[in-house]
C-alpha cells in the first residue's frame, strides 16, 4: 500500500472519532513511519516477536500542570509497515488503524490500559453513537 492511501486510511479514522473527542485533542500530531526504532521499542519494553503499530509520545492531559504550555506538539506515530505484516487485506488495515489510533488517543487523555480496551471493545460493539458518548449516559 503507498503511504499517501495509508495517510487517506488514517485521515477517515481520525474524522470518524466522535467530535466531542476530537474537540478536545489540542496540540497533537499523528505520523506516519515504516516500523519503530529500537530506541522506541525500548521505551513501551516491547520485544520480539511482539509487534508496535503505535505510540503516543507526550504528557497525558491528566498529567499537565497549569503551566503547561510552549511545548511541542504531542505524537502518536503508526507505524505503517507493522500493521500491513500483521494485516491480510486493506480492511484489516483499516481495523488496525482504527484500533491503534482508539488506543493512542486514550493514552493522551490519560486512560489506563484496562480502560482503553473496555473502549475498544465497546466502540467496535458498536455502543457509541454519534454524540461520541455510551448509550447509557446522558448528554
Amino acid at each position: 500500500m503507498t503511504r499517501d492511501r495509508f495517510r487517506r486510511l488514517v485521515d477517515e479514522a481520525l474524522a470518524s472519532i466522535p467530535e466531542d473527542f476530537r474537540a478536545a485533542m489540542q496540540n497533537i500530531v499523528v505520523v506516519i513511519e515504516d516500523e519503530p526504532s529500537a530506541e522506541q521499542l525500548a521505551e513501551v519494553e516491547i520485544e520480539p516477536p511482539d509487534s508496535l503499530f503505535g505510540l503516543y509520545q507526550g504528557t497525558p492531559l491528566t498529567e499537565r500542570q497549569w503551566a503547561h504550555g510552549n511545548v511541542l506538539p504531542d505524537k502518536i506515530t503508526l507505524f505503517q509497515r507493522v500493521i500491513e505484516d500483521d494485516s491480510e487485506s486493506e480492511d484489516d488495515v483499516i481495523v488496525a488503524i482504527g484500533e491503534t489510533l482508539i488506543h493512542e488517543i486514550g493514552h493522551y487523555f490519560g486512560l489506563s490500559e484496562e480502560e482503553i480496551e473496555d473502549i475498544e471493545e465497546r466502540y467496535w460493539r458498536g455502543e457509541f453513537p454519534e454524540n461520541g458518548r455510551p448509550d447509557d449516559q446522558e448528554s
